[in-house]
């Protein structure tokens, strides 16, 4: 209910520059399903902020007292913030008491369980962005929140996520291959890299069906090689008019020769059928 199958979604912002974006996000989310997304966002931040605080409780009821946290460095927050927090609030309290009753090696992997379960993208997303003369740039979103907001380091994009530019000149060709998933065949989008032994295939995580592909395929073919795609589709629709003129004067022209003769042909032929029964 909160995705929607993978859909394309294409942008070209000139004749030369083309974005394939396939995404599970609900084309055109009514009222109620975006109400709905808000308050799944309010949930997990609610999970994510509990789990937090029950580690910090459990770290601070494991190793120190009130009296050894203020004289020690290893401060999560100042003595202050710190005593208000556990010791004036009915949250920090709480914590305190689920802490103290829960053992540590069920505490803890419960918190960090939630806190990944919070943290974690519901929504996926993955960009092909075509540049005539330059190359093509794949781009999925991270698996999580955290790497969209800090970054996901070497090869990540604006979103965080991996990134991967591929110049025109390394590329030797787009193919859509058939690849075995589970017990069905599933079509996917890869690239034949000059020096790589392997494919680098396209939208890798959502794999598309096989409508999806083949647009993307003659959108990318079309923008890169100025071949296929639209182009090519327009040329076709602009040669079947003259196609079609063409086969209907050759059948204009073999219809007069295999049709009714003309009347000097008939009287020729009725004069030598005279001679020859003669």
């Amino acid at each position: 209910m909160l995705t929607a199958a993978p859909h394309l979604h294409v942008r070209r912002p000139s004749p030369t520059t083309a974005e394939f974006t396939v995404s599970t996000y609900p084309r055109n989310p009514t009222p109620a399903l975006r109400l709905l997304l808000i308050a799944v966002g309010v949930l997990r931040l609610v999970l994510a902020l509990g789990a937090a605080l029950l580690l910090y409780a459990e770290y601070w009821t494991q190793f120190f007292t009130l009296a050894s946290y203020q004289q020690s460095n290893l401060w999560l927050l100042p003595a202050a913030q710190h005593e208000f927090l556990l010791y004036h609030t009915p949250l920090g309290r709480l914590a305190q008491e689920i802490a103290a009753r829960t053992p540590s090696w069920a505490l803890v992997p419960l918190c960090i369980g939630a806190i990944y379960v919070a943290v974690r993208r519901i929504h996926v997303e993955e960009r092909l962005l075509v540049l005539r003369g330059l190359g093509i740039q794949t781009r999925s979103t991270p698996g999580t929140i955290l790497l969209g907001w800090f970054g996901g380091g070497a090869g990540a994009g604006a979103g965080g996520g991996p990134t991967r530019f591929i110049p025109t000149e390394k590329i030797r060709d787009v193919l859509i291959n058939e690849a075995f998933w589970g017990f069905g065949v599933r079509y996917i989008l890869v690239v034949v890299v000059e020096g790589e032994e392997g494919l680098v295939v396209v939208f890798p995580k959502l794999l598309p069906r096989r409508e999806i592909v083949e647009e993307v395929w003659r959108g990318v073919r079309g923008c890169l090689f100025d071949e296929g795609g639209a182009g090519e589709h327009h040329h076709l629709q602009q040669q079947r008019p003259e196609k079609k003129r063409r086969f209907k004067d050759t059948k204009r022209r073999s219809g007069a020769g295999d049709g009714k003769k003309s009347p000097a042909s008939t009287k020729e032929n009725s004069g030598e059928e005279i001679r020859d029964r003669s």
